[in-house]
C-alpha cells in the first residue's frame, strides 16, 4: 500500500509542465520588461548556428501567455532548433493596441537576429509562429512594413525568414477580425493586404469550423501568397474551431509543422 501512495510522487516529474532553459530581456518600454523564453537543443553552445523559431501567444490582444506554445518549442528543441516563446505587451497587463503587440513582435525579431552569435542561432534561418492574435503578430512581422519601435536598429532586419501560422487573424479589414480596434491604420497592419513577392514562405493551420476565421479568409491569403510566388500551405481541419492546433489536433499539427521546416532546411 506504501508503495502505490508513492507511485503519484514518482510519476509527478514526468508530467511537469515544460521550464524554459533561460528567459531573457529583450525590450523594455517604461516599466515594462519583455522576455524571451528560450528552449535549447540539447548540448547547445552559443558556437553552434542553428536554425531558430519565436513564437507569440494568442488572447486577441487582450492577454495571454507565452507558456501557450511551450510545448512546440519543446519539440522542436528536441528536433534541433532553438525555439522561443516571446512576450509581448497586450491590453489586459499594459492598455496596449494591436500596434504595440506588432512593434514588440518586430522588436523580438530584431532583438534575436542582432543576438543571433551570442544565441547560437543562424541569422538567416529565423522563423516565426503563433497562434490567433498571436499568428496575427508573427504574420505581420513577417508581411507588414515600418511598425517598429523607435531608436531600434533598422538596418537588421526583423522579418522572419519562415512563418508557422495557427489559425491567424490575416484579415484586419471590415470584413475580418479586430477592425474595430485598428480602423485608423487597418490596412497598415493587416497581413493579407501587405503581401508581396518577399513575404516569407508560410504554413497555415486552421479548424473548417473556426467561428472567427472564416476558411474563405484562408484560402484568399493563399490564392494571393502563390500570385506573389511565395508559398503558402494550408492545413485545414475538419470540424475543428479556433484553438484545435493545442488540443484535438496537437499531434497532427506539430507533425506537418516539423515537415514544413524540414523542407525548409530547418531541421534534419
Amino acid at each position: 500500500m506504501k508503495a502505490l501512495c508513492l507511485l503519484p510522487l514518482l510519476l509527478a516529474p514526468l508530467f511537469a509542465a515544460p521550464k524554459p532553459d533561460k528567459l531573457i530581456p529583450f525590450k523594455k518600454v517604461g516599466d515594462v520588461e519583455l522576455k524571451l523564453h528560450v528552449f535549447n537543443p540539447k548540448g547547445h553552445k552559443a558556437s553552434d548556428s542553428r536554425p531558430a523559431i519565436v513564437f507569440f501567444f494568442g488572447g486577441g490582444w487582450n492577454g495571454g501567455s507565452p507558456s501557450q506554445f511551450y510545448p512546440q518549442s519543446v519539440h522542436l528543441a528536441s528536433l534541433g532548433m532553438v525555439a522561443i516563446s516571446a512576450e509581448y505587451r497586450v491590453k489586459s497587463r499594459n492598455g496596449t493596441t494591436p500596434l504595440e503587440c506588432v512593434q514588440d513582435g518586430n522588436s523580438a525579431i530584431r532583438w534575436v537576429r542582432t543576438h543571433a552569435k551570442e544565441l547560437g542561432i543562424n541569422p538567416k534561418m529565423i522563423a516565426a509562429g503563433g497562434g490567433s492574435a498571436g499568428g496575427h503578430v508573427a504574420a505581420a512581422t513577417g508581411t507588414t512594413k515600418g511598425i517598429f519601435e523607435k531608436g531600434e536598429d533598422l538596418l537588421v532586419s526583423a522579418q522572419p525568414d519562415a512563418l508557422v501560422l495557427f489559425n491567424p487573424v490575416f484579415d484586419n479589414s471590415k470584413e475580418g477580425y479586430g477592425y474595430d480596434r485598428v480602423k485608423s491604420y487597418w490596412k497598415r497592419i493587416s497581413p493579407l493586404h501587405n503581401i508581396d513577392k518577399n513575404c516569407p514562405p508560410t504554413i497555415v493551420f486552421l479548424g473548417t469550423n473556426d467561428s472567427l476565421i472564416p476558411t474563405s479568409t484562408a484560402e484568399k491569403y493563399r490564392r494571393t501568397m502563390e500570385k506573389a510566388g511565395v508559398r503558402c500551405d494550408l492545413h485545414l481541419s475538419q470540424g475543428e474551431l479556433h484553438g484545435f492546433f493545442n488540443k484535438s489536433k496537437y499531434n497532427e499539427t506539430v507533425t506537418a509543422m516539423s515537415a514544413f521546416l524540414r523542407e525548409l532546411g530547418y531541421l534534419q
